[in-house]
């Protein structure tokens, strides 16, 4: 019978890589990263990616798996994740699970919920709508009629919004209700789930101090980096936070101060997200910090 997956979970600048490292090392277990930004090469600083040293200690699956003009979807990610498991498996290496982007967790641990075929004369007229009255527009009607999908979807997503303002119009239902409906089918993996959540204050401290890390790093040569090979900030990849503020600064609409103050405001505001997902989930355990973990108990729930 094939081990449990450890599945790390949490909101950014939480700790998930610090504790998914220090359990891995323990046990010998290799992690498969769930972050939707991580697949992508070159995106290394800003998505908080393990570094070269790190992935030497540990190894890593589903980092730098796409060039930045490509597309991830939770479909392919669970395909790769899948083929990721049962090679460490045959391997019998332990597998850990760690990341931030619960869409991928849940396809992952409880499959997908597949939808209604796509409406596209009604897709065209939200983009239109999206264009004449701007994204916002689009979110806040999605608010009203699925407070719990706007609250996990950002505002910036347009593929998700319409995609979700789509499910409304073809079966009647808010998408998160699908969702919850879909919690009933069984798992696909044998899992034990764990988060790291400090305290608010405490964690968003962390997000200010982690960004100004990664400015220090070299986040904004990085994106520089991109736009000199044609990733430009239109790219799905480049909307994510950390780097569609750089590349407004790049391209003169924001100075650099107040790009790093976005940054670090829209990631406040994506680690809100990010725990409105765990919300109701029984079977997840917290700590408040990876070193309050042992790493060794961690370990148990892999053999």
């Amino acid at each position: 019978m094939a081990s449990p997956l450890l599945v790390i979970v949490g909101p950014t600048g939480a700790g998930k890589t610090e504790l998914a490292l220090r359990v891995a090392e323990s046990v010998g277990a290799e992690i498969v990263s769930a972050d939707s930004q991580q697949v992508y090469r070159g995106m290394d600083i800003g998505t908080g990616k393990a570094t070269a040293e790190e992935q030497g200690r540990v190894p890593h699956h589903l980092l730098d798996v796409l060039d930045p003009n490509e597309e991830m979807t939770a479909g392919r990610f669970v395909e790769l994740a899948d083929a990721a498991i049962a090679d460490g498996r045959e391997r019998g290496k332990p597998v850990i699970v760690a990341g931030g982007t619960m869409l991928y967790v849940r396809a992952l641990l409880r499959g997908l919920f597949e939808g209604p075929a796509a409406d596209l004369p009604f897709r065209e007229e939200l983009a239109a709508r999206a264009e004449a009255y701007g994204l916002d527009a689009l979110w806040q009607e999605l608010a009203s009629v699925d407070a719990p999908s706007s609250e996990t979807i950002n505002k910036t997503d347009k593929r998700r919004v319409i995609r979700a303002l789509e499910v409304y119009r073809r079966t009647g239902k808010p998408l998160s209700e699908h969702h919850r409906l879909h919690k009933a089918q069984p798992d696909r993996y044998d899992y034990k789930m764990v988060g790291v959540q400090p305290e608010r204050e405490q964690l968003y401290c962390q997000i200010d101090a982690r960004v100004l890390r990664m400015m220090d790093a070299g986040l904004l040569a990085e994106v520089e980096g991109l736009r000199g090979k044609g990733y430009g900030p239109d790219l799905r990849s480049q909307q994510a936070i950390g780097y569609c503020e750089l590349h407004d600064h790049l391209g003169g609409i924001t100075s650099k101060d107040a790009a790093i103050a976005l940054i670090q405001r829209n990631s406040r505001r994506y680690a809100r997200r990010q725990l409105s997902w765990y919300r109701g989930q029984e079977d997840l355990l917290w700590y408040a910090s990876p070193s309050e973990v042992d790493p060794g108990v961690l370990a148990r729930c892999l053999v």
